[in-house]
């Protein structure tokens, strides 16, 4: 099959290939119920030595980087008690995680969540984590420039493989919140 975007040697669709996919991810590809039929998003194996943003780009394809998400979890905190969130920005922007994030978790104050926490949260591994099999209760916080475009590039729980998932799909995940200006 031939990737909806990017120059990718191996492009299957994610319900085919759920043995590539981290178990939490495997679990919400497998069980997914959304108006995009899961066999739309489409898995891509990578080489995680090109994992970098700008070396991604130049061997898969410089449209790319217009198309590429990130996925980043963030801890809000408030009276001693801390929430987890998963934000979605374009790759070409950063999470507004003082402004937007704070005031929508209702937290006196946010950061990026520490490396291990996200990883053990998560089930991902650091560098691949992915909205798509994140635990059910946190928000996804999601930018709507995400949401418009056609197909975004995400991490795949892995560093290695990527998802390419249509961009509507990202305002109905669980806990999805889709927020103009999350990214900057």
């Amino acid at each position: 099959m031939d990737a909806p975007i990017g120059h990718f040697d191996n492009a299957r669709p994610a319900p085919s290939c759920l043995d590539e996919l981290t178990r939490p991810v495997a679990d919400a590809v497998r069980h997914w119920n959304g108006s995009v039929p899961a066999d739309q998003i489409v898995y891509v194996d990578t080489d995680p030595e090109w994992a970098d943003t700008a070396v991604f780009v130049e061997h898969y394809g410089r449209e790319l980087l217009e198309t590429s998400a990130n996925c980043v979890v963030v801890a809000g905190k408030r009276g001693g008690e801390t929430s987890l969130a998963a934000c979605v920005v374009l790759s070409t922007t950063r999470v507004d995680v003082n402004g937007v994030v704070r005031r929508q978790l209702g937290a006196r104050k946010a950061s990026f969540a520490a490396m291990d926490m996200a990883v053990g949260e998560t089930g991902m591994e650091y560098g691949g984590i992915t909205p798509i099999g994140l635990p059910a209760a946190w928000p996804v916080l999601v930018d709507s420039a995400v949401v418009d475009l056609p197909y975004v590039l995400v991490g795949s729980g892995r560093r290695r493989g990527k998802l390419l998932v249509p961009g509507k799909a990202f305002a109905e995940l669980p806990g999805a919140v889709v927020l103009e200006g999350l990214g900057v």
